[in-house]
């Protein structure tokens, strides 16, 4: 069992919302693994960073990741650091894997730079989600099968192009 698509990118890049969509259009589950942790650790994400620290979070994560690569076959959603892990981007080889960028002006418009996002909270979080994005951006891309840019494009046209994708990619048997 593996997911139909596993959806990666920073922070408001649109993840959720789309990866919701693209289930729904599919006919699948819809599962992230953002609430897969906070299901698991019992508080918010921002909890975890706070009072356990980020190690603690991103090894748990890994955790999640790894269990929802085995057990779900329906729409993926990866939270937007799990391709920090090495063994995250190896999970990730063979699976359909869209990126789903978004540029600099575009996600801090989109996080409002909120402080719910523990990396984005500090004394500058335009600068701290710039460097993230930098940092980010070749992991990314090591792991998409595709790539879809997603300033100025409604979801709906996103998932539109994905389930080209993939539908074309189940019937050359490429799953």
């Amino acid at each position: 069992m593996s997911p139909c698509a596993v959806v990666v990118g920073p922070p408001g890049a649109g993840k959720t919302t789309v990866g919701r969509l693209l289930a729904e259009r599919l006919g699948v589950a819809f599962r992230d693994t953002d609430d897969d942790v906070v299901r698991v650790a019992g508080k918010p994400i921002a909890e975890i960073f706070t009072g356990d620290g980020e190690p603690v979070f991103r090894a748990m994560e890994e955790r999640a990741v790894a269990a929802a690569l085995a057990e779900h076959d329906g729409v993926l959603s990866l939270g937007g650091g799990s391709v920090l892990s090495e063994r995250t981007r190896a999970l990730l080889a063979e699976q359909p894997v869209v990126f789903l960028s978004v540029g600099l002006a575009e996600g801090a418009r989109r996080t409002g730079l909120s402080t719910a996002r523990p990396l984005l909270a500090g004394v500058n979080p335009r600068a701290t989600f710039k460097a993230l994005l930098d940092a980010r951006l070749p992991l990314y891309r090591e792991v998409a099968t595709w790539e879809l840019a997603t300033d100025g494009v409604e979801p709906d046209a996103l998932v539109d192009r994905i389930v080209e994708r993939v539908t074309a990619d189940r019937a050359a048997g490429r799953e």
